[in-house]
């Protein structure tokens, strides 16, 4: 698993705390079985993790890049009911914009990531993304990488993505192409010193890579109900993204409190339904449409993405503080 698999589990479920509308809450890192459960009983703050133990699906957790056995029955993915609507014409975000995240797995902190929005070149809108392992992981997995996302700077669709990541001094390169007039998705990449591969996907209404995906969330116009459905690019697999805005909520994050949508819904492996990601999203509600927090499944249990930072052109940076400078 490479470093982009990191972050396509966390980009595939936005999420990082189970929030009680309505009320703030203390975002901290919990078991996915409680993030995806607003109802269950959040550990209590001083409880030792139970870092080692894997999610209860292991159709959930195991290694999506995998693929399907010979014996495994074939079966379609409901299609989307609609398109994505709309999306809002003033863009939330613009060059220069700086997202910083804390990243958490198996119940420890795990590294950085951050997502920078570059200037426009060739027509294109690139968003490019970096993910770090800090010391402490790197004794159970030492990663680095980034991709690249080029977005049509009015639909925010993707042309191309590009993934590059070095997983314990293997190099692992993804060149994907997307064609907007047949809707296909052509996937070349290629893992150390093995022969490239290849594979060829297709797109049923949108088709997305994981990290414009985000982006393009941001600009949707988010209301109560709102059903939204959606091919996306993943760890070198399509999935159909299908989700509702459940509700606004308040939230707490270090960063500070925001009111927050909250997203919630199920992305399917196209070719392997029987594998799933459950998804949380919260995009703050204001001008900005901040991702506040991520959590996903991957092959070692949760990982979970934390809103850190925030620099936006003419605007004063955003950091993380300590819980005595939280308003209440």
């Amino acid at each position: 698993m490479n470093a982009m698999r990191n972050l396509v589990a966390a980009c595939l479920a936005f999420s990082a705390f189970s929030a009680i509308p309505g009320q703030a809450q203390e975002a901290r890192p919990l078991p996915l079985k409680s993030v995806l459960s607003p109802s269950t009983k959040a550990p209590a703050a001083d409880a030792p993790a139970d870092a080692a133990k894997p999610a209860d699906s292991a159709e959930n957790t195991g290694d999506a890049a995998s693929a399907a056995t010979p014996d495994e029955p074939v079966v379609a993915v409901k299609p989307c009911e609609q398109g994505l609507p709309a999306l809002r014409s003033q863009l939330a975000f613009k060059p220069g914009e700086l997202l910083e995240f804390d990243m958490d797995a198996m119940g420890a902190k795990a590294g950085k990531l951050t997502m920078r929005v570059q200037r426009p070149a060739n027509g294109a809108l690139p968003v490019l993304v970096e993910a770090q392992t800090n010391t402490l992981f790197s004794k159970v997995r030492r990663v680095r990488g980034s991709a690249t996302s080029y977005l049509h700077p009015k639909t925010l669709r993707p042309s191309r993505y590009t993934e590059e990541a070095v997983e314990n001094e293997q190099r692992r390169k993804v060149n994907v192409d997307f064609g907007a007039q047949d809707k296909s998705v052509k996937v070349d990449y290629q893992i150390g010193d093995r022969p490239k591969g290849h594979f060829d996907y297709a797109f049923d209404k949108d088709g997305l890579d994981v990290a414009g995906a985000i982006y393009l969330i941001r600009q949707l116009p988010l209301k109560k109900d709102l059903p939204v459905c959606f091919d996306v690019y993943g760890i070198r697999r399509m999935w159909r993204m299908t989700a509702t805005v459940v509700e606004r909520e308040h939230v707490s994050l270090p960063l500070g409190e925001f009111d927050a949508w909250h997203l919630a819904g199920t992305a399917v492996r196209l070719d392997r339904p029987s594998q799933t990601r459950d998804v949380h999203v919260w995009i703050t509600d204001d001008e900005r449409r901040l991702p506040l927090a991520a959590v996903g499944a991957i092959d070692l249990g949760a990982v979970r993405l934390t809103l850190s930072g925030v620099k936006r052109p003419g605007e004063k940076p955003m950091e993380a503080q300590g819980k005595e400078d939280l308003k209440w």
